[in-house]
Formats: structure tokens, C-alpha cells, sequence
């Protein structure tokens, strides 16, 4: 059980977003987000920051134990994306209210957690008009 300082760091640490989809806890008033483990317990992984990311219920149910998912512009099996080791930007882009996924491991991610999905695009749309 984590305790209430490592939550609060992990809350911090990202600022209050969605790592995933950058989601603000604003956005999601009645359902807190969420620490997960990026890579989860079944797979070798740990309640250690290092492996604890802030996620929006959306992702969070959309991810399970996923690693890896199908790039649908190669094909190819491609690691999904890891905050705590790879930068936002360099494999995602906003363009309007859509994420776009720039790398594999971006468009790999966007499709695994649904980021586009019609309710994830509404909830961008509240957050864009604040």
C-alpha cells in the first residue's frame, strides 16, 4: 500500500494531468485520477515512483497490463508509451481536439488507451473552452 506522501509526489510530479492523455484533474471532478504502474505488478513491476504514473480512468481502464500494442501505420509490435522514461511531445501532438501520435510508440498508445475516443474528445472540448 502506498502512503499518502508517495501518492501526493506521484499527484505533484505530474501536475495534477493524465500522463497519458494530459487530462487535468479539473476535467474529471468525479472521478479522481488515478496512480497506476506502467509497468504493472504481473510483469516485474513495482510500487516504486519510477514506475508510477498519474492516469485518467480512461486510460487507466484502456491500458490493463498492456506493454505493447500494434502501430496501425506499420503494423509492427511496438511498446507503449512510458512517462517516467520518454518526453510527451516527442511522440505526441495536439491538433485541435485530437492527439495525434507522431512515433510508433505514439500511435501505438492512442490506439491501445483510445485517446480519441468521444468521450475523451468531449472532455478536451470542456477543457479547451475554461
Amino acid at each position: 500500500m502506498m502512503d499518502a506522501k508517495t501518492k501526493r509526489h506521484i499527484r505533484e510530479r505530474a501536475d495534477h494531468r493524465c500522463e497519458y492523455c494530459h487530462l487535468h484533474q479539473d476535467q474529471s471532478p468525479l472521478v479522481p485520477l488515478q496512480l497506476e504502474h506502467v509497468v504493472p505488478k504481473k510483469h516485474g513491476g513495482t510500487d516504486n515512483e519510477d514506475n508510477l504514473a498519474l492516469a485518467c480512468i480512461d486510460c487507466n481502464l484502456a491500458k490493463p497490463s498492456n506493454l505493447t500494442g500494434i502501430d496501425p501505420e506499420t503494423g509492427h509490435v511496438t511498446l507503449l508509451f512510458h512517462p517516467r522514461n520518454q518526453i510527451w511531445s516527442d511522440h505526441f501532438e495536439r491538433r485541435g481536439l485530437l492527439i495525434l501520435g507522431k512515433t510508433e510508440v505514439g500511435r501505438t498508445t492512442v490506439r491501445v488507451l483510445n485517446m480519441n475516443s468521444d468521450e475523451q474528445i468531449q472532455l478536451r472540448d470542456v477543457q479547451r473552452g475554461q
